[in-house]
C-alpha cells in the first residue's frame, strides 16, 4: 500500500495520510480528491511515505487522482512550507489558498489555446487613411495588426469593445485567425536611458545569482523604463519575469504599456478582477512556461513559474502587499525569499521606500540604486505650497488660493487633481439641536453620508440606512453634514465651475466592472478638467496634462496612535504630488493644513525623502520600533467583550510562563474596538530578532490552540502593519 500525506484546506496544523492503489501514478504536488468525514475534499500531495503511524484500517483510500493539471513544483511547495512556518498558519490552508478557485474544486480543467489573429492579404493592402475615421476601435486594431499577429487578450487591451470590432473586421475579410507563431522576442525601443537609469540596469544585469536591489527613484524618474530594460534582458535569456503591483487599478495601464514594448512576448495578468475561468487559464499559461511576463497583485507571488529569472516589486512600500486576513503574508517579503530560494535578482522600486527597506539598503543587506532626476528632460519636480487653513475662510473644504489655482488651470486648458482620502459626501451627519451623530449600531465607527442616493453607510460592516428626515433623538429636522468627502467636493465644484468637466474616482464610482478603465481613457483623451479622488489616484498613473494637485485635510495622520502613520502620510502625499508636472508643463501642489510648520511638510516641500527617513529612523531607534525590533500581534474578536479579553489575558499569561526573551505588552482594544457586533482586542509581542521571536511562537502556538475560545476568532499577525 502506497501512503501519501495530503494538505487539506482545514484549520489544522497537520497533513493527512491516505492510501493509493498500487497502479496509481500520483506524485508530490498533484491534486487529489479524498474523503474527509462525510465530505470529499480537494488536497495536494505533499509527501509520499512508506508507512504511517495510523493503523492500516484507519487509512482511507484516495478517491481520485486529478491529473488534468501539472503537479505543483517542489520549489513552490518549499516556498509554501516556509510561509506556513513563518506566518504560523496551517499548511493545508496555506497551500490551497495559493491556487486559483477553479483548481480548488474537482471540476475538470481544460487548457484553452488562445486564438491568434492577423491581417489577410486584403487587410495588408488596405490604406487606413481611406477608411471611415469614426471607426476608431477598428482602425486601432488594424494599425496594431500591421505590426504582427496578436491574441485576443492583446486585442482586448486596445479597447473593451475590441471583440465586436474584431468580428466586423473578420466579416469584412480583412482579419483572419492566424496559424503562424510570433518571433521569439522583439523589443520596442522607445526611450534612451538616462545615465542614472543605465547605471541601475547595469547593476542588476551584471549581478550573478541572488541580489536584492532597492530602486529609489523620485516620482517621474522613469522607474518603469528601468523595469522594461531589465525585462528585456531576462526575456533575451529566455526567462520569465514576475512583476508585482499593489492594486488592481494599476494593472490595465501597465499591461497596455508592456504589451506595446514587448509585442511578441506573451503577457498575462493575475488579479481578483478577473473571472475564475480567465484567472485559471492565465495561471496555467504561467505554470507551463508559455507566459513570459506575469503581471499581478500580491497573490501572484505564489504562481508556479518554471523559468523565473527576475522579480520586480513596484511601489514596494505599499501596504496593499500585506494580506490582512487568512494567511497574513507580505507579498514583498515572500517575493524576496522566493528570489533568494531561486538564486535570481529582485528589484524593489519606490519613490518613498518602506523604512524597513531603506534601513536594509543603508545597512548593506540590499543594494541601493538611486534615480534623482525626472526622466523627461523638460519635466521638473512640482513646486509645493502650504495653505494655512487657520488663516483663511474655507468654502466646503476648499481655500480661496486653491479655487483660484483651479480657475487658472481651467482657463489654460490644463487638468487638476483634488485628493481627499475620504469617500462619501460627509463623514457624519449631526443634529444641530442635541448633538446626535449618525453612529453605526454595530460598530465603533460612524455612518457616512452618501448624498446622491440619500443613504447612510458604514464603511466597516456595510450597514445601510435611509437618511432620516429628522433627528432620531429629539425630532429636530435640521440635520447637517459634518466634514467633507469626495462627493461633497464634487458637488461644490459643479456649483462653482458649471462648465468644467469633473470626474470623481473612488471605490463607489468605480464599483462596476470596466468603469475605471473607461474613466482612465476619458482622462487620457483630455475629456476631464478636474479629478476628485482618493488614494486610487495617488500612485502609478501618468497624466501628462495634469499640472495642479490640491490635497485636502491630510492632518489626521500627523498625530495618530499608529507609529507608522507619518511614514504612510509622507509616502501618500509624495505619490499624489508626483502626479503633477510629469511632462513639459510645470506642476504645482497645494496642501491645505492647519500645521504648516510640521517637519513632514518641510521635507515634502524640499522633495527630501532621505532626511525624513533618517529622522523617522532615529525616532524608531529611540522608541525601539521596527526596523530595530520584530513584532507579532495576537488579534481576537468575538460577540462578548469578557470572552475576548479573558482569552487574550490567558494567552499573555501562557506566553510569559515560557520565559523566552520576548516582551509581551498589555491587552488593549483594537483601533476599531467594535465591528459588526464583535468586540476586537489585541496583544503585542516584540523581540530583538527573528531568531528569538520564531522559537517563542512555535512554543506558544500550541498553548493558544489549547485555550478555551468559544465563539472567538483569533489570529497571529507576523510583522503587523495595522495597530
Amino acid at each position: 500500500m502506497h501512503i501519501v500525506r495530503v494538505a487539506l484546506d482545514l484549520p489544522l496544523s497537520t497533513l493527512f495520510d491516505y492510501s493509493l492503489a498500487a497502479d496509481s501514478e500520483a506524485v508530490v504536488g498533484q491534486r487529489v480528491l479524498v474523503p474527509f468525514g462525510r465530505k470529499q475534499l480537494i488536497g495536494i500531495i505533499m509527501e509520499a511515505v512508506d508507512s504511517s503511524e495510523l493503523a492500516d484500517e484507519r487509512i482511507k483510500p484516495v478517491s481520485r487522482v486529478l491529473d488534468d493539471v501539472e503537479p505543483l513544483p517542489a520549489e513552490l511547495l518549499r516556498l509554501l512550507r516556509f510561509c506556513s512556518d513563518y506566518y504560523h498558519y496551517p499548511l493545508g490552508m496555506t497551500v490551497l489558498s495559493a491556487l486559483p478557485a477553479r483548481l480548488r474544486s474537482d471540476e475538470p480543467v481544460s487548457r484553452k489555446v488562445p486564438q491568434i489573429y492577423g491581417l489577410t492579404e486584403t487587410g495588408l493592402a488596405l490604406d487606413l487613411a481611406t477608411l471611415p475615421q469614426r471607426q476608431k476601435v477598428q482602425l486601432r486594431i488594424l494599425n496594431a495588426l500591421q505590426q504582427g499577429v496578436m491574441d485576443i487578450a492583446q486585442l482586448r487591451a486596445l479597447s473593451a469593445s475590441a471583440p465586436a470590432a474584431l468580428r466586423s473586421l473578420v466579416e469584412a475579410g480583412w482579419v483572419e485567425l492566424a496559424i503562424q507563431t510570433a518571433p521569439a522576442h522583439r523589443f520596442a525601443t522607445q526611450h534612451t536611458l538616462t545615465d542614472e537609469q543605465q547605471t541601475a540596469v547595469d547593476a542588476v544585469t551584471q549581478n550573478m545569482g541572488y541580489g536584492c536591489f532597492l530602486l529609489h527613484g523620485i516620482t517621474g524618474s522613469g522607474k518603469t523604463e528601468v523595469y522594461v530594460h531589465l525585462m528585456h534582458h531576462a526575456l533575451q535569456q529566455n526567462k520569465q519575469v514576475l512583476l508585482l503591483v499593489p492594486e488592481i487599478n494599476l494593472t490595465p495601464q501597465l499591461e497596455n504599456y508592456f504589451r506595446s514594448r514587448f509585442p511578441d512576448a506573451e503577457l498575462i495578468s493575475l488579479h481578483s478582477g478577473l473571472g475564475d475561468g480567465e484567472r485559471t487559464q492565465n495561471w496555467l499559461r504561467a505554470q507551463n512556461g508559455q507566459a513570459r511576463i506575469i503581471l499581478g497583485t500580491r497573490l501572484s507571488v505564489f504562481t508556479p513559474l518554471p523559468e523565473l529569472g527576475l522579480i520586480l516589486v513596484d511601489e514596494e512600500h505599499d501596504s496593499s502587499y500585506k494580506q490582512q486576513d487568512g494567511l497574513r503574508y507580505s507579498a514583498r517579503d515572500v517575493a524576496i525569499f522566493r528570489a533568494h530560494q531561486r538564486g535570481i535578482p529582485i528589484v524593489l522600486g519606490s519613490a518613498t521606500p518602506a523604512l524597513e527597506s531603506y534601513y536594509n539598503a543603508q545597512s548593506g543587506r540590499y543594494r541601493l540604486l538611486r534615480l534623482n532626476q525626472r526622466a523627461v528632460a523638460q519635466a521638473t519636480l512640482p513646486s509645493l505650497r502650504l495653505i494655512n487653513t487657520n488663516q483663511v475662510l474655507m468654502q466646503e473644504g476648499l481655500s480661496p488660493q486653491l479655487l483660484t489655482a483651479l480657475e487658472q488651470r481651467l482657463q489654460r486648458g490644463e487638468q487638476s487633481l483634488l485628493f481627499i482620502n475620504r469617500r462619501g459626501y460627509a463623514p457624519v451627519l449631526m443634529c444641530t439641536a442635541c448633538g446626535w451623530l449618525s453612529t453605526c449600531p454595530h460598530c465603533s465607527g460612524k455612518l457616512v453620508l452618501h448624498l446622491p442616493d440619500r443613504r447612510l453607510r458604514c464603511h466597516h460592516c456595510g450597514l445601510q440606512q435611509r437618511v432620516p428626515s429628522d433627528c432620531p433623538s429629539c425630532g429636530n429636522p435640521d440635520l447637517q453634514p459634518v466634514g467633507i468627502g469626495t462627493q461633497r467636493v464634487e458637488a461644490m465644484l459643479n456649483e462653482r465651475f458649471p462648465q468644467s468637466r469633473i470626474l470623481r474616482v473612488d471605490r463607489d464610482s468605480t464599483r462596476n466592472k470596466g468603469s475605471w478603465s473607461a474613466m482612465r481613457q476619458q482622462i487620457a483623451d483630455d475629456k476631464i478638467d478636474i479629478l476628485v479622488g482618493t488614494q486610487m489616484l495617488a500612485k502609478g498613473h501618468d497624466f501628462p496634462k495634469l499640472t495642479l494637485v490640491g490635497v485636502l485635510n491630510p492632518d489626521n495622520a500627523l498625530y495618530s496612535s499608529d507609529f507608522r502613520a507619518s511614514e504612510k502620510l509622507f509616502a501618500q502625499l509624495a505619490q499624489v504630488a508626483g502626479r503633477a508636472g510629469r511632462a513639459e508643463k510645470p506642476g504645482e501642489v497645494l496642501i491645505q493644513t492647519a500645521f504648516p510648520d510640521h517637519p513632514l511638510f518641510h521635507a515634502l516641500r524640499e522633495h527630501d525623502y532621505v532626511s525624513w527617513a533618517e529622522t523617522l529612523l532615529a525616532e524608531r531607534r529611540l522608541a525601539g520600533f521596527p526596523p530595530f525590533c520584530f513584532q507579532v500581534m495576537l488579534r481576537a474578536e468575538g460577540p462578548h467583550a469578557d470572552g475576548v479579553f479573558t482569552f487574550l489575558q490567558q494567552a499573555r499569561k501562557a506566553g510569559t510562563a515560557l520565559t523566552h526573551e520576548v516582551e509581551l505588552y498589555g491587552v488593549v482594544p483594537a483601533a476599531l474596538p467594535r465591528r459588526a457586533n464583535h468586540t476586537r482586542a489585541q496583544l503585542l509581542i516584540q523581540a530583538d530578532s527573528r531568531a528569538t521571536l520564531q522559537p517563542f511562537l512555535r512554543a506558544w502556538r500550541p498553548l493558544l490552540e489549547a485555550l478555551p475560545a468559544p465563539k472567538l476568532r483569533w489570529s497571529l499577525d507576523i510583522d503587523p502593519l495595522e495597530f
